[in-house]
């Protein structure tokens, strides 16, 4: 045992059982280690590798194999959906200085450091901002909690029993298929429980003129799985980065008349138009809880943004997308390059900076107690009173200790605010491009406060 290493693990109530390393009481995975001597995978920035070790571990690394694979795809485009930094910022005259202007990503750490360097007056003025762009947009967002008739299979538990089973998320899953029937998307259930039907001459890329279904950051796929037991689709396609275990594909596929394709790569760098499989497919586009900037690059995704109106119109009825329903989430991990309509934040005055505190702000709407309903932000002048009221007031804690000496009701308030206009803004962009939409609370807050839903039709397509 005097070789072994001497790092104590209290889980399992004993040390570490690997061997030392050189002349270290520890083992590598415990070994002191400097951050300056460890630097990302380029071929997979999830893990790191000693910078000694890089040029060994790139001939080696697991994913190797299939970053190859996947860079000699057609529909592969590094950063296509990214967007630009400086997006539209040549309209933003008279800003101070940003603080995390040279920065493309900025961390939870780095942007609470940034509110936190703000003067008193300064943070008094941005929660203002907050509270009256919040108050001209609040009530274009509505609760629409909806259980379709043709989802009673999976709420009843009709369906296969080995299929995995937990009530919220299958209620979640449901009122998102249910504002799709509401809102026109998908047909109402009758019969044999098919989608709506496009026109003849919109179907050449499907027999039945039945739209194909694209899911974005889809995981194990289960949003689709239920959309496959409740409603008629052919084709489905799911796009994930990552690989998962017990997904939904093996239920899927045993569906004779279902064709699944996944596509394991970063939505950031996917040419949707690029699938040949779904070129001249008419489809629909959905996503349950597309963290921070996924919901911006699939968004771009699926509408890129083309040099004039005409291209734009050609682009949509080429390719067909016949609406789109995307259940946003994680706002903390928005970025400013990413996000989708910069022009409109700032019209409304909110700067580069200003974005990086609203999205720090956000998490503050999941750090409460939801017993109750928080995401009713009505009365939240009343809940802020103590901040403004410090508007001139430099105490010695400054931010750090106001945001501290806040409720959770009053920082929930917040974030459930900043969440509203992060999210109104991709409404706005939809809307540009065309399509009716609508942004919705789908279910409350007591089963997710992460229950924001954006929804959209194109209805030139219907």
């Amino acid at each position: 045992m005097e070789n072994r290493c001497s790092f104590w693990l209290p889980k399992k109530k004993r040390f570490c059982a690997n061997f030392r390393i050189n002349d270290s009481v520890f083992c590598g995975n415990h070994n002191t280690r400097s951050d300056a001597e460890w630097v990302p995978c380029p071929i997979d920035p999830s893990h790191s590798v000693l910078s000694e070790n890089l040029e060994g571990h790139m001939k080696r690394c697991p994913l190797l194999k299939q970053a190859q694979s996947l860079s000699s795809q057609p529909f592969y485009q590094k950063g296509i959906n990214g967007g630009k930094d400086d997006e539209n910022e040549g309209d933003e005259k008279g800003a101070a200085a940003p603080t995390l202007a040279s920065l493309e990503n900025a961390t939870s750490l780095m942007k609470r450091n940034a509110v936190y360097s703000m003067t008193v007056p300064e943070f008094s003025i941005l929660i203002s901002k907050i509270q009256s762009i919040h108050s001209s947009i609040r009530n274009d967002i509505r609760d629409s909690y909806r259980v379709p008739e043709a989802c009673d299979i999976w709420i009843k538990r009709e369906v296969d029993r080995k299929l995995p089973f937990q009530e919220k998320h299958v209620v979640q899953q449901a009122s998102i298929l249910g504002n799709l029937e509401e809102f026109g998307v998908l047909e109402k259930s009758s019969g044999d429980d098919q989608m709506e039907q496009c026109d003849s001459d919109r179907s050449s890329g499907d027999d039945n003129g039945v739209p194909a279904v694209v899911e974005f950051g889809a995981g194990r796929g289960y949003l689709t799985q239920m959309l496959a037991d409740c409603y008629g689709i052919k084709r489905v396609f799911l796009v994930e980065r990552k690989s998962y275990k017990l997904k939904a594909d093996r239920s899927l596929r045993q569906k004779e008349s279902l064709i699944l394709e996944r596509l394991r790569i970063d939505i950031e760098d996917l040419n949707l138009k690029a699938v040949e499989s779904l070129q001249g497919v008419p489809y629909l586009a959905i996503g349950k809880h597309l963290c921070g900037p996924a919901t911006d690059l699939s968004l771009r995704c699926c509408l890129a943004e083309e040099s004039n109106q005409d291209d734009a119109v050609q682009c949509c009825s080429g390719h067909y997308l016949r609406g789109l329903a995307i259940a946003t989430c994680c706002h903390h991990l928005c970025q400013w390059k990413h996000y989708i309509n910069k022009k409109y934040l700032m019209n409304l005055g909110i700067t580069k900076d200003d974005f990086h505190a609203i999205t720090w702000f956000t998490s503050w709407a999941v750090d409460a107690d939801h017993g109750s309903d928080l995401s009713d932000v009505a009365g939240c002048r009343l809940h802020l009173q103590s901040i403004e009221k410090k508007e001139c007031v430099e105490d010695v804690g400054g931010v750090a200790e106001i945001v501290q000496n806040m409720k959770a009701m009053e920082r929930a308030v917040v974030g459930f605010m900043c969440k509203e206009i992060i999210d109104m803004g991709r409404l706005m962009w939809v809307k540009e491009h065309g399509l009716e939409t609508q942004l919705v609370k789908y279910v409350p807050p007591t089963i997710s406060p992460e229950n924001h839903l954006l929804i959209a039709k194109h209805v030139n397509h219907l």
